[in-house]
């Protein structure tokens, strides 16, 4: 596999908690990344390098390696293959990329060495390298010279600099020896002690008797906020679980045109979209428009060229009186958004966003 097809196997994954990263097994129909990145959460999304959202359902969980599997809805049989390396193919000084989206930012590959293929730590075993690892990198995979995977990112130690760590492939292939009796439409725990899966909530492991981890199969509860906001983008046709971005954050397409819902300074809601960009020329007709049209409940503002429609309102105004008003009102900027962008295109020769998206 060449190393530009990399990007097509490794997605973002998201949901209330943040953002993460994920790979995709064709020969398992199966998406890996690492537990604690969809912890409390039973549902996420995991999104393509073209901002395509799908659905995914967390199946199979091991605390204790820190791996979950994720099924996925929508047809991945045209992507190539990833291969699993040899259980101890690294060596000190061997050349591996980490894949992934850090910071939740669009996807990156970062080259790095081999400072240790098997460093203990906190009683585990892991790959140490120097290539670059931060906060979003957990859950996407490490790649030898070959294009194997040789491990699963997890996000670099505090107070380490210059170090990044990865749970090493036979962990991995581990959990994977377990795929067949995986029933992808549940959330199943395995027990690290016997390797039993645990689909009913339990305290201790049925099988022998050891504890589980406390709370394991708790899914997180989501703010009143949330709950409100997420009905707003139920009412636009978007499923709200494809569009969380992050805590009380959310981001999607409403036609062509991106929405972005969020809370800032724990002051205000916005519901904000980026609209177009001025054209390079003749902007006057452009901006006479703008401030001379009444858009209320909304705000159009410019910043560089990008043009956006707005809309705020603080949190202490969200009451039992004005929730449907406000409700309307974020329903209805997604749907002006997406009708306002084509309009400035044909009428001012304004041209799309870069965070437009049309179909091919």
């Amino acid at each position: 596999m060449e190393q530009n097809n990399i990007y097509q196997l490794v997605f973002k994954v998201t949901h209330a908690g943040g953002s993460g990263s994920c790979f995709y097994l064709k020969d398992y129909d199966l998406f890996v990344t690492n537990y604690h990145v969809v912890k409390g959460f039973h549902a996420v999304a995991v999104h393509d390098n073209d901002r395509n959202p799908y659905l995914a359902k967390v199946v199979l969980v091991n605390p204790s390696l820190d791996i979950a599997l994720l099924s996925v809805d929508g047809d991945f049989s045209a992507l190539p293959s990833l291969n699993l390396a040899g259980d101890n193919s690294l060596s000190i000084g061997g050349k591996v990329c980490v894949a992934g989206y850090p910071y939740g930012m669009p996807f990156t590959v970062t080259e790095g060495s081999v400072s240790s293929p098997k460093q203990l730590v906190d009683g585990k075993y892991y790959i140490q390298t120097d290539a670059a690892v931060n906060p979003g990198n957990s859950g996407g995979p490490i790649f030898n010279e070959k294009n194997e995977v040789v491990g699963v990112t997890v996000s670099k130690l505090s107070n380490a600099d210059n170090m990044g760590f990865g749970i090493r492939v036979e962990a991995l292939r581990k959990l994977l020896e377990f795929v067949e009796a995986v029933d992808r439409t549940a959330f199943q725990v395995q027990c690290d002690s016997c390797d039993e899966l645990i689909s009913e909530e339990e305290e201790f492991c049925p099988s022998c008797g050891e504890k589980l981890p406390e709370g394991i199969f708790e899914e997180r509860e989501p703010s009143s906020l949330s709950t409100f906001c997420e009905r707003a983008i139920r009412e636009m046709g978007v499923n709200p679980v494809l569009a969380r971005d992050g805590y009380d954050s959310w981001t999607f397409h409403k036609g062509s045109s991106e929405v972005r819902i969020f809370v800032y300074e724990n002051t205000y809601l916005f519901a904000v979209s980026p609209i177009n960009l001025l054209p390079k020329k003749e902007v006057e007709r452009v901006l006479d428009y703008i401030l001379g049209e009444d858009f209320s409940p909304y705000k159009l503002g410019i910043e560089g060229r990008q043009i956006y429609i707005a809309y705020r309102v603080h949190l202490s105004d969200i009451t039992d009186a004005s929730e449907d008003e406000i409700l309307t009102n974020l329903v209805n900027l997604a749907l002006k958004a997406d009708e306002m962008d084509n309009m400035m295109v044909e009428e001012f020769g304004c041209e799309f966003s870069e965070y437009s998206k049309h179909e091919d």
